[in-house]
């Protein structure tokens, strides 16, 4: 596999800064919702240190948004989402997993209200717009569904802030987290948002003209000299320390969200209706039979996991490792497995079955790894008694 590549054609599309990207030594992609995706510029630990440390420049084009638009626009949006969105803001993003009608998960987007007669859902790597497009004609709903020219451009770590203010302004500033502002950039108004795939704080700007692309690439590439300013992209090792998922890999069409353990992000028990919100009650009423955790690995240092490796209690499969790496800040290898509800607790122990070696794993829920990796962190810089 050292000598792989992927061959370009018009099915696979570039983005509006990939020549900077390549420019700036991307030395590996992938290939999301058909498009380029860099995923490695110094080295994956290269990457997350810089990342924790400074600020990094990441090209998200391939975060597409699906456009509802029209005058049932917030209606289609409530309807696909299992978020409740009745209340939603103009201004304001929603992580809004999306089901289909057997509580499925097609995608896990965060729902931005641009208008009260618009949403942008920027999604994860799935075909979402197809089935967005197919509701809204078989149900008669009075909107339009597209694929705007908006491609994501992130700006994550520490130093983000202050690199966004450079280039933005002081209002910068004003923007709260996981809300949206405009802000003129070459003759247009760009929305950007506080948020983006990392736990290091940033911002994303929806740069809705590609023709700008390189423009504003550049824009904020010349501040970024005394913020050490380095091209990034999402880091598999500060991700998976973040506790954050990945659709695709973590939970998949095979999954709910109540497996995914997202019921905070879904409404089962008030009024408003969603697709697949039947299958989901009945589900929580029968209890699930499998659950995403966290896990800790002995062993030797693991390199990326990139398939499902099978985990076993006295020989027998009891789910799935879904991602995982070693951290260098916690010290030892860590991921997520998706494991029967009868291992699904903290403290439980499972055998990894892993193509680089079988080792020994404990379970643990996903929102304690960050804090565990934080404790380590403190526990290092403590004074020698």
């Amino acid at each position: 596999m050292a000598d792989t590549l992927i061959s370009p054609s018009r099915r696979l599309r570039t983005t509006p800064y990939s020549n900077r990207v390549a420019e700036n030594g991307a030395t590996g992609y992938t290939v999301y919702n058909h498009m380029w995706l860099p995923t490695v510029f110094g080295g994956l630990r290269q990457d997350y240190s810089h990342l924790k440390e400074y600020v990094q420049i990441w090209d998200v084009s391939v975060e597409r948004q699906v456009e509802i638009k029209g005058p049932d626009a917030h209606k289609l949006a409530c309807l696909i989402s299992a978020r409740d969105l009745s209340k939603a803001q103009v201004g304001r993003c929603y992580y809004a997993p999306i089901c289909d009608q057997h509580g499925k998960m097609i995608n896990d987007p965060v729902a931005l209200r641009i208008a009260d007669d618009q949403y942008w859902f920027s999604i994860a790597d799935s075909d979402m717009l197809l089935w967005v497009q197919g509701l809204a004609y078989g149900m008669g709903i009075d909107v339009e569904v597209s694929e705007p020219d908006v491609s994501p451009l992130a700006i994550q770590g520490p130093m983000a802030e202050d690199l966004m203010v450079d280039v933005f302004g002081e209002a910068i500033r004003d923007i709260k987290f996981f809300r949206f502002a405009a802000f003129p950039f070459k003759g247009r108004m760009l929305n950007i948002a506080r948020s983006g795939w990392s736990k290091q704080g940033g911002f994303e700007i929806y740069l809705d003209d590609s023709s700008l692309g390189e423009d504003l690439w550049d824009a904020i590439w010349d501040k970024g000299e005394k913020y050490y300013l380095r091209p990034g992209c999402p880091n598999l090792i500060e991700r998976i320390e973040g506790g954050l998922l990945s659709y695709g890999n973590d939970m998949t069409r095979e999954d709910t969200p109540l497996e995914a353990g997202l019921e905070k992000f879904i409404n089962l028990d008030g009024d408003a209706d969603f697709i697949g919100k039947a299958a989901l009650i009945a589900q929580r009423d029968a209890g699930v039979t499998k659950r995403l955790m966290g896990i800790e690995m002995d062993g030797m240092e693991m390199t990326s996991v990139s398939v499902p490796e099978p985990l076993t209690v006295d020989g027998k499969k009891v789910g799935i490792l879904t991602s995982a790496v070693f951290s260098p800040d916690y010290e030892g290898n860590i991921g997520f497995a998706m494991v029967s509800v009868e291992h699904a607790y903290d403290g439980a122990k499972v055998t990894v079955e892993s193509l680089q070696g079988s080792r020994e794993g404990t379970i643990c829920e996903v929102g304690t790894m960050g804090k565990r990796v934080q404790e380590m962190i403190a526990f290092r810089k403590l004074p020698p008694e």
